[in-house]
């Protein structure tokens, strides 16, 4: 079987979403990607909402780089030009919902930051993924659920996942096709299909042990027991087609040094697109192989990551830590989240080991006693920096576990709300040239 000749004008897509978080999203989305690709369709892939390891994934799985689709943090028109780059070239587009399809923050329609929204904005109909564990017939008043729920939301299929038997399948297959549902795959429970995961989602993919075997025996076990062809065949062309061109990230500076390793690796696709777009040069270097900042730069972004599991490591990076210290003297330092926790005095690991990281900011920073925190941010710049010019606004979110025990004595360098309607406060630390804070950046512009 071979992908269809001719559909690359306008790339198809569809929603991979569930019910609930673990319910298989990720193990069908990348099952269809590697294994549609083995049939050597063209795969664009997609990520909805804000998520770093998934994607990463993606890119394993189909040998292309996968963009975040946000409706909460990225305007409309971001977000669809955003969707047909993806699709550029490619047969069909492959999107991971997040949480359950409907999931989002309490805002209008089509800027919640749902799975739905995306279908919804961009025409794309929907294939879920049900668990049947401890279930049958009622199944199908599930499926009937998210058909009525939204017209707007095209269900275009169902995959079932964890059934325990040919006779479970067979109940819940002529419940859910009563009501003119394609059933296009029945997942076994079965321990293959899993992947390991740690405390902020999944292990990176550069972690995962032999990954393309892994990713193999998901596409196989995918293809066993799922219609690859009939799935490929649900995707839609995006309802509109986006008018000009891509809205541009304005680059921090010309020339970009970029932490780039197991420890720092949270940084979107696309904000990196658009600074290279732009016409600014991204130099990378990793502190854990203890490499300074390149001197020939102008400035220095620690992007978030985990650097916790590789505190001791980081401590003893005398050369990376001496030359981040020199570079901060004369040119702009910033970091996000795993980076801003390396900019501080020191970081307590999840064992009450403290290590002494840059100095370079006042916070001090722990992991023995883990509180998370999430969700998405606007935020409103105190000062010109690295993000902008004071006054700017701008969209991202919070996702870590580590505590602030001290914010020292530094001035803060952000206003910072929630999308639950929260007074925005002061936040983050800022240091002569050196800047940092928790919040991840997605996009310019206001919040919805």
């Amino acid at each position: 079987m071979n992908a269809p000749k001719g559909t690359r004008a306008q790339a198809r897509g569809l929603v991979i979403s569930a019910l609930r978080s673990g319910s298989g999203k990720t193990i069908l989305t990348l099952g269809l990607m590697r294994g549609l690709r083995r049939l050597r369709y063209a795969v664009g892939a997609a990520k909805c909402g804000p998520d770093y390891i998934d994607p990463a994934f993606h890119a394993a799985a189909t040998g292309r780089s996968s963009v975040n689709l946000d409706s909460w943090a990225m305007s409309p028109e971001l977000l669809s030009c955003l969707a047909a780059q993806t699709g550029q070239g490619c047969d069909l587009v492959i999107c991971e919902g997040a949480m359950g399809l409907f999931d989002g923050a309490p805002e209008p329609a089509g800027r919640t930051g749902s799975s739905a929204d995306i279908a919804r904005a961009l025409g794309w109909p929907v294939l879920l993924i049900l668990d049947v564990t401890g279930q049958s017939q009622s199944a199908a008043a599930i499926v009937k659920g998210c058909m009525t729920y939204d017209p707007d939301i095209r269900i275009a299929g169902v995959v079932f996942n964890r059934v325990a038997s040919a006779r479970h399948e067979r109940l819940v297959r002529a419940a859910v096709e009563s009501l003119g549902i394609k059933v296009l795959g029945a997942l076994p429970r079965a321990q293959a299909l899993s992947l390991p995961e740690r405390h902020l989602g999944l292990v990176q993919a550069e972690e995962t042990g032999p990954l393309a075997t892994i990713l193999d025996t998901i596409a196989e076990c995918v293809a066993a027991h799922a219609d690859l062809a009939g799935i490929a065949a649900l995707a839609a062309p995006m309802r509109r087609q986006p008018a000009g061109a891509l809205p541009a990230i304005a680059p921090p500076a010309q020339r970009i040094a970029l932490a780039r390793d197991a420890a720092f690796s949270f940084v979107y696709p696309h904000i990196l697109d658009h600074w290279r777009a732009a016409g600014a040069e991204i130099d990378l270097f990793s502190p854990l192989a203890d490499e300074p900042p390149p001197d020939t730069c102008d400035i220095c972004w620690l992007p978030g990551g985990y650097p916790e599991l590789h505190a001791e490591r980081l401590a003893a990076a005398t050369r990376f830590l001496d030359g981040l210290r020199a570079f901060a003297r004369r040119r702009p330092v910033h970091g996000e989240c795993g980076g801003y926790m390396v900019l501080g005095q020191t970081l307590t690991d999840a064992d009450g080991r403290v290590h002494k990281m840059a100095g370079l900011l006042s916070l001090e920073t722990s992991f023995a006693h883990r509180k998370l925190a999430l969700g998405y941010r606007h935020a409103e710049l105190i000062d010109d920096g690295p993000l902008g010019r004071t006054g700017a606004r701008l969209t991202g979110h919070e996702f870590h576990y580590a505590t602030l025990t001290s914010r020292g004595d530094d001035e803060p360098f952000i206003l910072l709300g929630d999308a639950y309607g929260s007074v925005p406060e002061p936040a983050g630390n800022r240091r002569g040239l050196v800047t940092g804070s928790f919040f991840h950046l997605i996009a310019a512009g206001a919040a919805p």
